[in-house]
């Protein structure tokens, strides 16, 4: 039985992944903002994410119980989360292109996110313990 190797706990735990790493990112770019000819970056995850399920569509997966059957359909793999380095745009004259408003805001709706996941997986995680103890 696979409770918590099945694939929406998969992409919970993904995106609480790219979350984590994104933190680490707008950090680095807060960090640098005074430095000259530093480009900002961005995590890449959820636009992933959606490309991997096929953009909305339903789609029917085989199961494979084995190496050698061949695979029908999507494998469920989530992908990684990626980092991209803006080098086109420039905020002011030092070349340097990092927004500390821009940054601050997006550090607010990272932890926002993050605390959800985090929520989000306790919540499956005590409702699946409610279903194999039988009590709250």
């Amino acid at each position: 039985m696979n409770l918590l190797n099945g694939p929406e706990f998969g992409r919970m735990q993904g995106a609480l992944n790219a979350a984590e790493m994104r933190q680490r990112v707008i950090s680095n770019n807060i960090a640098n903002v005074d430095t000259p000819k530093f480009k900002r970056s961005e995590v890449v995850f959820e636009q992933l994410l959606e490309q991997s399920m096929g953009s909305g569509r339903f789609q029917i997966a085989g199961k494979r119980t084995d190496p050698r059957h061949i695979p029908i359909g999507s494998s469920g793999t989530v992908p990684q989360a990626q980092i991209v380095t803006n080098e086109t745009s420039v905020m002011n004259n030092d070349v340097n292109n990092v927004d500390v408003d821009r940054e601050m805001s997006l550090l607010a709706k990272n932890q926002l996110n993050y605390n959800f996941y985090v929520q989000q997986i306790n919540h499956d995680v005590k409702m699946m313990r409610i279903g194999i103890e039988g009590r709250s």
